[in-house]
């Protein structure tokens, strides 16, 4: 089947658009879609996952955490501006974003605070900006004034609320810009209940990079240019993968950055770049069922969850998620694919 970017849009009434998180973690709702074949959908709790996936079963999560990669300052004028760090470089540079980008042309400088200054070196190919730190390093830079970096459709500056519930309670390595949002839901409460009851748990890390929010803009998906984001596969979470597959045991992905790491490596052990694109007709073969979120109209990673759930049951699924006012995006409701 061959479709187009405008068959991936949807209306949104902007009051669905979840601007906090639910009062309490994991006290979200969740819709359970049936992988194509059956348009069939279930309004559940996020709770309910306990009794949806059966002992041996393996739950892959992504362990990256947010950077406080967001920086404000000023320009010599005295005019605000802002950076968003994406990436380390091997030169000593970072990738960086920002606004406006006047203040973002080469040999521009930015002010932090006294004797700490950003300068832009370089425009990248992808229209990023090469910064670096002036009487000051980025790790310090973060420390001291770096903001966590909540996406653009929350119209809000983030709050010591935040600080936890934008991370996942498993979050180790900080590495992304964005959060994994799917694992947002998960509690130590219900993963040592899925424990006790004989599910299974493996970890990745990807660092999820701005790319995430950015739809796609050309008429054909195939003609889009897909972000690249840095993975890791450790040796005990391909070893997992393959003892469940001897087991006949089935694999949940915990997020979309999951299934672009574990469709990209084939759940072989090692590090790399991925720039997969996941589109409907794409032929899965590690993945078998997918946590996620409710995502952006005309994203990439609205597409994948076509290609995952089937085309025709992602747009049913959201139609009646809209109808009943799930909560969507980052701080939002999740939906389950089984």
């Amino acid at each position: 089947m061959t479709l187009r970017t405008a068959q991936f849009d949807y209306q949104l009434p902007p009051s669905l658009i979840a601007q906090t998180p639910s009062a309490e973690r994991g006290a979200s709702r969740l819709l359970a879609v049936r992988r194509s074949g059956g348009q069939a959908v279930r309004d559940l709790q996020f709770a309910d996952l306990l009794d949806l996936i059966p002992a041996g079963d393996l739950i892959v999560r992504n362990t990256t955490k947010v950077r406080h990669a967001r920086l404000l300052g000023t320009r010599p004028s005295g005019a605000p501006a802002e950076v968003l760090l994406l990436s380390p470089r091997a030169d000593g540079t970072w990738e960086a974003m920002g606004r406006p980008g006047s203040a973002l042309r080469p040999g521009k400088r930015i002010m932090l605070g006294p004797g700490a200054e950003v300068e832009t070196v370089e425009v990248l190919p992808e229209g990023t900006r090469a910064v670096r730190f002036v009487g000051i390093d980025a790790d310090q830079a973060m420390r001291r004034f770096g903001r966590l970096p909540l996406p653009p459709y929350i119209d809000r500056l983030p709050t010591a609320a935040d600080e936890t519930r934008y991370q996942t309670v498993y979050a180790l390595r900080e590495g992304s810009v964005a959060a994994p949002t799917a694992g947002l839901h998960f509690t130590p409460t219900l993963i040592e209940a899925l424990r006790a009851k004989g599910v299974r748990f493996a970890d990745v890390d990807l660092e999820v990079g701005a790319g995430t929010f950015k739809p796609v803009e050309t008429d054909d998906p195939a003609e889009h240019h897909m972000h690249a984001e840095r993975y890791e596969v450790p040796a005990e979470t391909a070893a997992a993968i393959m003892e469940a597959r001897a087991r006949g045991a089935r694999l949940w992905a915990v997020g979309t950055t999951v299934v672009r790491t574990l469709e990209a490596s084939g759940g072989l052990a090692g590090r790399g770049a991925t720039q997969i694109f996941i589109t409907p007709g794409f032929t899965f073969r590690v993945v078998d069922h997918l946590i996620t979120n409710f995502h952006l109209p005309r994203s990439t990673l609205m597409m994948l969850v076509a290609a995952f759930a089937g085309y025709d049951e992602t747009m049913a699924a959201y139609q009646h998620a809209i109808a009943e006012g799930y909560r969507f995006y980052s701080y939002g409701d999740a939906m389950v694919i089984i």
